[in-house]
Parts: structure tokens; C-alpha cells; sequence
């Protein structure tokens, strides 16, 4: 069967080659067994950093190799690719999710700190950043930092945090004080990041419909205490820092959405090849062939906006790129879903079977039109930015 075409495969090659190397040991059956116990993936997360992809973007002044976004991504496409989707991209992904943020505002001490053991997988660093609150509307988070002679101590809850249950760090973000007349309405927010395994916050596991390889939970900080040396970039300014990590976010789960998009399609035109129904392959059949056709140019236009997204992120940086990093999220994750729902009608029945790993990339590529941020105010985003239409919200 002819491999379908995306140029875009020929970027990074090498990085390619040797990611699908290390995942060439974690088959689909691994993940589908790992997520069915809800089994976080430690083997594979230690492979993956000691093949030193974890702190590709990471400098090589601290600990890293120095790669670019586009690397990252291409490393992240091959991981979602070989079988894994959502479970093996998440458990690499997160704890890179902090990088950008500490590069650009972290100090020297930070860094020093943190990234080397990042790097080498020693050290996963979580998001607290949703609330039962405060989800899309990130500005209007209520946990509290108040105000010690030693530092700040933190009150509050965090949602979905994905990795709580296995991480050594937290890159919170807190309310130290409110927006007044004239401020802007991300004033006042401030980020710290800490140590999360700590008699002062309580974790608990979320219970989930999929992506259970690697677990979210609810966050409660009881009392935490906090110091100067823990707050990252400036006191009130930690909303506008965090937007630097939001953004290669969104590259990152958008090449995560290629891969499982490109995982879906070949699985789901081997399967018309092969399955025989009425006497002949049911890929005869323009019923199944079309929407598989028209789902591949819906793939290879979206991977044409990433790669230039990903240019952009190198030539201008992670802050300018929020129109081409969102329409990135939206056009892969939209593609990627209705692939795999298309791969669920062509394997019909078959498709509810484990065995198949169906199921399990449909669940898995659905989150995607939801987090990190819901494709409905990716489009709220387009229409205010870019069309110049009227806040809706």
C-alpha cells in the first residue's frame, strides 16, 4: 500500500528516525494495556530521556541538546504515530510545558536548577493553571497568594492537572492581587513554581473516559508556603509570562493531533484494503473512499499552517505567533477528530474492539477539540484578532 504523501515528514528526518526508534519498542499494545490499568508509562518516559528528546529544547548550558521547536515537534508527531497518541505524547510533552516560560523569565538560578534535571527526566514539572472556575477564562483565577514576612502562602484549588500524581514541581499560577482602574484585566496573577509533593497540597486523582496512562487531578493548596526565590518573572506580571508556554503549547499538541491523524488513516485504508464484504474490499466503495480522501487533504492543508506556525515561533518567538499557533490547534485537531471517527465507520463494528486501538485514539483525539484551549474560542479568538469583529464574550 503507497505511504500517503506529507512533505512535511522530510523535516527533521533524523529526529524522526530516531524517535520512532525508542517507540519502536512501545507498541499500540503496551498503551492499550497502560491506559487500560491506568498505569503510568515510566519505562518509556526514561527511554525517551536518556535517548535525550526530553530536553531537546532545552540549551545545552543547561543540561539539554540545544534543539529547536520544530525538532520538539517532529519528536512529538512520531510519538503519537507509533501507537501511543495522547497517553505517550502527554508524559513527555508536559514536563516541557514549563521550559518556555523559565528560559524567558525564569531566574538564573531557576534554571540552573530545574532545566538540567528536566532534561534528564528527573524532574517533572507540572501546570497549575485551570480552576472549577476559571477554565478557559484564565484571568479570573482565585487562588490566593497572600503576603508573609517569609514570602506568600497559597490557598486555593487546581483542576486537570495533568501529571500532579507523578510530578516533583508545580509552575502555579496565583492571584496576588486585583486589576484596578486602568490595569489590564491579566494584572495581578503571579507564578511560582514549588514543590508539589508536600504535606500542603492535597492531590487527587480525576477519574477519566480516556488518556489514563497518564492520569489529571484535582490540586488543593492548604497553607503552602512559598518563597521569593520560587516566584518566576515579575510579581503580578505572571499571566503575560505564562502566555509563552501557551503558545508552543499549542504546537505541541497540534503535531501530537498529526500524528494520531496519520495513525487513523493508515489504519483505516489497510483496513479497507484488507476487509471483504459483498465479495469485494470495501476501500472499493466510494462511501468509504471519499471521506478518507477528503480527511487526508484536510490533514496535509493543516500540516502545511503548522510548519508555518513552528517557522514562526523560530523567527519571531513563542509571543507573537497567538493567531497562526491557534489556527495550527484548530485545523490539526478538527482534521485528526473526523479522521478518526471516519476510521470508526470504515472499521465498523470492529472499531468498539480493544484490539484494534480504534477506540482508544477517537477518545483520545476528542480531547483535543477541548484542551488546552475548546476550538469554539480558538474561533472567538479569529473572529475578535483577526476579522476584527466585536468581542462575543
Amino acid at each position: 500500500m503507497p505511504t500517503p504523501l506529507f512533505p512535511h515528514l522530510d523535516s527533521c528526518r533524523e529526529v524522526r528516525e530516531a524517535v520512532r526508534a525508542v517507540c519502536s519498542k512501545y507498541p499500540a499494545e503496551y498503551w492499550e494495556q497502560h491506559d487500560r490499568n491506568h498505569e503510568y508509562a515510566a519505562e518509556f518516559v526514561r527511554d525517551f530521556a536518556d535517548a535525550g528528546f526530553l530536553g531537546m529544547v532545552i540549551p545545552e548550558e543547561y543540561g539539554g541538546g540545544g534543539g529547536t521547536v520544530a525538532d520538539f515537534c517532529a519528536a512529538l508527531e512520531e510519538v503519537a504515530a507509533s501507537g501511543g497518541a495522547m497517553n505517550a505524547a502527554s508524559s513527555v510533552h508536559v514536563p516541557n510545558l514549563c521550559v518556555p516560560t523559565l528560559l524567558a523569565f525564569g531566574t538564573e538560578e531557576q534554571r540552573r536548577e530545574l532545566l538540567p534535571k528536566i532534561a534528564s527526566g528527573e524532574m517533572l514539572v507540572t501546570f497549575g493553571v485551570t480552576e472549577p472556575d476559571a477554565g478557559t477564562d484564565t484571568t479570573k483565577i482565585k487562588l490566593a497568594a497572600r503576603k508573609t514576612d517569609d514570602g506568600w502562602v497559597l490557598n486555593g484549588l487546581k483542576v486537570w492537572n495533568s501529571g500532579a500524581m507523578y510530578a516533583q514541581k508545580v509552575l502555579v499560577l496565583t492571584r496576588t492581587s486585583t486589576p484596578g482602574p486602568g490595569d489590564r484585566k491579566g494584572d495581578g496573577l503571579t507564578l511560582f513554581v514549588t514543590d508539589i509533593q508536600a504535606p500542603t497540597i492535597e492531590i487527587s486523582p480525576i477519574e477519566k473516559i480516556g488518556r489514563n496512562a497518564f492520569g489529571s487531578a484535582e490540586v488543593n493548596f492548604v497553607d503552602h508556603p512559598v518563597t521569593q526565590a520560587e516566584m518566576v518573572g515579575e510579581e503580578g506580571k505572571g499571566f503575560y509570562h505564562l502566555l509563552h508556554s501557551l503558545n508552543v503549547e499549542r504546537l505541541y499538541l497540534s503535531s501530537v493531533a498529526m500524528g494520531i491523524g496519520r495513525w487513523c488513516l493508515a489504519a483505516a485504508t489497510r483496513y479497507a484494503n484488507e476487509r471483504v464484504v459483498f465479495g469485494r474490499q470495501i476501500g472499493k466503495n466510494q462511501a468509504v473512499q471519499h471521506p478518507l480522501a477528503a480527511d487526508y487533504l484536510a490533514l496535509f492543508a493543516a500540516a502545511h499552517v503548522l510548519q508555518s506556525a513552528i517557522t514562526a515561533c523560530e523567527e519571531e518567538g513563542a509571543g507573537s505567533i497567538g493567531p497562526i499557533a491557534n489556527a495550527a490547534k484548530y485545523l490539526t485537531s478538527e482534521a485528526a477528530w473526523r479522521i478518526a471517527d471516519d476510521a470508526m465507520q470504515t472499521f465498523g463494528g470492529y472499531s468498539f474492539a480493544r484490539e484494534y486501538h480504534i477506540g482508544r485514539y477517537w477518545t483520545e483525539v476528542r480531547l483535543q477539540r477541548i484542551a488546552p484551549v475548546n476550538n469554539q474560542m480558538v474561533l472567538n479568538y479569529v473572529a475578535e484578532r483577526v476579522l476584527g469583529l466585536p468581542r462575543s464574550y
